[in-house]
């Protein structure tokens, strides 16, 4: 079997006198989509803290590509190939969209605050670049035509769209997305679904989805993991996850059940 892209082992975060992860395990295999769900306070966000450095975990380990990197910085782990979506919108006030996007990749170039202040040919170049790659990912999000928009003109569902489009400049191994669909309509979930697949399958990015729009997870998922009280109650396939009594018990619900349970 080949070794996990992502692994967490024995993972624990206590806030006070709150075990919020308890004891979490997590393989994830390299061009997987992986669903996290669960309850609120679950511990889905948390982990995907954990994971891109905002927290740091009292116990267990994390590897990347077997690599540590459970402890590190948030910019760190964002180098060595992890990028994040938030649940709330981050873009800037008052930019463009194209703008916004250019912020991410200036702390890559080389000419420095010298070279941006004197505009020498090195800057304009590596300038010509970053917006050749940002205009490059809009186009593959399908938001080409917003690129000189503010970014706060746009819908909360575009926003969130934007911002994946964002992660994705840096070429990233794993990007973390928590609640996606927020915002997007019903017409707009199946293309959300699809460009989900298209970043698996033409970029190679593994995906790790928080999302509480059950039947997209379920669709768009290869695998499905479920905590509850910051513990792994399941984890396989759609199938398996959407008939465990467990899982209908703690989340879903007799409703979903009836909905999503085979013949």
């Amino acid at each position: 079997m080949t070794q996990p892209v992502l692994s967490v082992q024995d993972v624990t975060v206590q806030f006070g006198g709150v075990r919020v992860l308890d004891g979490i395990d997590l393989d994830v295999r390299a061009g997987e989509i992986r669903g996290l769900i669960g309850p609120n306070g679950a511990g889905k966000t948390t982990l995907l803290n954990v994971i891109s450095g905002i927290h740091a975990p009292q116990t267990g380990k994390i590897f990347l590509d077997g690599e540590p990197i459970g402890g590190s910085n948030p910019s760190e782990i964002a180098r060595r190939g992890i990028g994040r979506t938030f649940q709330t919108s981050k873009l800037f006030r008052g930019m463009t969209v194209l703008e916004n996007m250019m912020t991410g990749l200036h702390r890559k170039t080389t000419a420095g605050i010298f070279g941006s202040g004197l505009r020498l040919r090195r800057t304009i170049n590596e300038e010509r670049e970053i917006e050749a790659q940002v205009r490059r990912s809009l186009e593959f999000v399908g938001m080409s035509h917003f690129a000189d928009r503010r970014g706060t003109e746009l819908s909360f569902g575009q926003q969130r769209v934007i911002e994946i489009a964002r992660t994705l400049i840096s070429e990233p191994k794993v990007v973390l997305l928590d609640e996606p669909a927020v915002g997007l309509s019903l017409n707009r979930l199946a293309e959300f679904d699809l460009l989900l697949r298209r970043i698996r399958d033409d970029k190679g990015v593994t995906l790790i989805l928080i999302e509480h729009v059950i039947r997209l997870v379920m669709d768009v998922s290869d695998k499905v993991t479920v905590l509850s009280s910051g513990k792994v109650i399941a984890d396989g396939e759609p199938d398996q996850v959407r008939n465990d009594g467990q899982v209908i018990e703690a989340y879903l619900g007799k409703e979903l059940r009836a909905r999503y349970s085979t013949p």
